[in-house]
């Protein structure tokens, strides 16, 4: 048996990371600690088929309750951790104080407000947790008029499930199209149509005032999430948008890892550092970690990937751009039906996308680095 192993953060990164643990056979005392009064769960749903009131939320968690007495994790919600002193192996945690062997931060991300929407009259909400998929999931009433600045994955998403509940929906982007920046205008109109299409009134290269939003019912703010590097930032670990980690997922400090949404990734594949925000990266990243905090010295590799459910369009993108672009994207298919996107540079495939062809999944994943 070894020292204790503490999660700092019981999102998804966090809970998957306990799991792996104790699958793996590591036996020794796992401390799981959560700000939030839940279990640990994931977060798509919130935007999609828990806020449309098709799926339980119990179908989100990681596990049920009682599986963490079950297999001997100390799940502490409701629990705020107020600092880490790695000199010493402790966490405060209010007045008393934890040591740890190896302690594991996952803090997630928090959506960034918007001072303008708060300001305005209009009630203004966010999309994090479960109580604000509820309180939206209340608002979405068949007639009630949606505001919705940022057409990113969240304002998009939000915005499909709203007008699926026959709210009317006004989209603002300050972009010339919708996740611009991430797909390019050669795919990025594809969404543009897809909404306007099912009567989005989406209002582009729109710089947003306050008297824009009178009238509305509710404005959702969707403007991105900025990591929690609070703890970390005190600590004295190196942070530059996210946590500082290793190909092994390890921090300045040798005995601290940091995963999911805060961990700013120095990609062995991509041979860049990248940090990523999106569902299969917090589980898969929680899965390599767990391991190493076992004694495993493994590289994360894994591509970035994401997906969406917007109506009836669904997509998988895999890869990553970077900031030196691309040459072209070739498409294959009907743009308005089911096609193949790939993002090439110099002839190789930097990313690629799917929309409703899941018989091309591992298709796309496998074409990451090829010649085309």
């Amino acid at each position: 048996m070894t020292g204790p192993i503490i999660v700092v953060g019981a999102g998804l990164a966090g809970g998957t990371a306990v799991t792996e643990l104790r699958e793996l056979g590591h036996d020794g005392p796992v401390i799981l600690i959560g700000a939030e009064v839940h279990p640990p769960y994931e977060r798509p749903p919130l935007s999609k088929g828990y806020l449309l009131g098709n799926d339980p939320i119990e179908d989100a968690l990681v596990h049920p309750g009682d599986w963490y007495v079950e297999h001997d994790v100390d799940f502490r919600p409701a629990t705020t951790v107020t600092g880490v002193d790695p000199g010493s192996h402790q966490i405060s945690v209010g007045d008393d104080t934890l040591t740890y062997d190896k302690l594991l931060l996952a803090t997630g991300s928090q959506p960034r407000r918007l001072r303008l929407a708060e300001e305005s009259g209009t009630p203004t909400a966010y999309l994090r947790t479960i109580e604000d998929s509820d309180r939206l999931k209340v608002a979405t009433s068949a007639g009630a008029r949606f505001a919705i600045i940022g057409a990113g994955w969240i304002g998009l998403e939000v915005a499909a499930a709203a007008r699926q509940a026959d709210c009317a929906v006004t989209v603002f982007e300050q972009a010339e199209l919708p996740l611009l920046a991430v797909l390019g205008p050669e795919v990025a109109q594809v969404f543009a149509d897809l909404h306007r299409s099912h009567g989005v009134d989406l209002r582009l290269g729109s710089q947003v005032t306050a008297a824009d939003l009178h009238g509305f019912d509710l404005v959702l703010v969707g403007i991105g999430a900025a990591p929690d590097v609070e703890l970390a930032a005190a600590a004295g670990l190196a942070v530059d948008d996210g946590v500082l980690v290793d190909a092994r997922l390890r921090t300045s400090d040798p005995d601290v890892y940091a995963i999911g949404d805060i961990a700013n990734h120095d990609h062995p594949v991509l041979g860049r550092r990248v940090r990523v925000e999106h569902w299969e990266n917090a589980i898969e990243q929680g899965k390599t970690a767990a391991k190493n905090l076992a004694g495993a010295e493994e590289a994360y590799e894994r591509m970035p990937y994401f997906f969406t459910d917007q109506y009836d369009l669904g997509m998988e993108y895999v890869g990553s751009v970077g900031s030196d672009g691309y040459d072209r994207v070739d498409l294959d298919g009907d743009l308005h039906g089911s096609f193949r996107a790939f993002w090439v540079k110099k002839d190789t495939v930097l990313a690629a996308m799917q929309v409703n062809d899941w018989d091309a999944s591992e298709a796309i994943r496998e074409s990451i680095g090829t010649r085309r």
